[in-house]
């Protein structure tokens, strides 16, 4: 198993230290460790062996080596890979979902509870956008692939990346204007870089399924 540190988390310490918010950033690390040890737990659960490990800006980020197997086994338009993919990616939220109810529950200092309430809330929301390759997106995308197959959920997962992370961009204009804040900043642009990464990539699936059109 591979394991990668993107250097680019670096800068963000680094920006996060230089505004006097590095403990909302460890915190919000923290809690993203966990929720991709959820991910990585449905993952072993449905069978499937983890390739690579990379810490990256926004946290951990755990990959999954492919199955011929599953890849054979046909579900809908899709298969039975694609419909592991969607209950892996929902694995993840469902952890902060579970860790809120744990916590709101708990007889703990207010103040720290808030702020693990607060740190998991938005963990959730911000993977949950429907924007790939976020969860949201994955499970989208996923949905559509084994109802549409795959050229048709590439085609609406990038369009409605697109569309979300435009109007979430004129959100954070609008939130920036009245408070800025150096950490919604960071988010708007780090998506974006996912993002138009994702156009870029499925612009080249897109031609090669043209291409396989043509000769067959």
């Amino acid at each position: 198993m591979k394991f990668r540190i993107d250097l680019k988390i670096f800068l963000i310490m680094f920006i996060f230290i230089f505004t006097k918010q590095i403990h909302i950033y460890i915190l919000m690390m923290e809690f993203a460790l966990l929720h991709e040890l959820g991910h990585l737990f449905a993952g072993i659960c449905l069978k499937m062996q983890p390739e690579k490990i990379e810490i990256i800006p926004a946290g951990v980020s755990i990959s999954f080596k492919v199955s011929i197997k599953d890849i054979n086994k046909k579900i809908g338009k899709a298969n039975m890979l694609e419909l592991k993919k969607i209950l892996v990616a929902l694995a993840g939220p469902i952890v902060n979902v579970i860790i809120i109810f744990i916590v709101a529950n708990m007889k703990i200092e207010i103040i720290k509870q808030f702020q693990i309430i607060f740190a998991n809330i938005c963990i959730f929301i911000f993977n949950m956008l429907p924007i790939y390759p976020l969860d949201g997106g994955r499970i989208i995308k996923g949905i559509i692939e084994i109802i549409k197959g795959k050229k048709i959920s590439n085609y609406c997962i990038t369009k409605i990346s697109i569309i979300i992370i435009s109007l979430l961009t004129i959100l954070s204009i609008i939130i920036l204007y009245h408070n800025f804040n150096m950490a919604i900043i960071f988010i708007v642009i780090y998506i974006w870089i996912l993002v138009i990464k994702e156009i870029n990539f499925a612009k080249h699936k897109q031609r090669i399924y043209e291409i396989l059109e043509k000769n067959y």
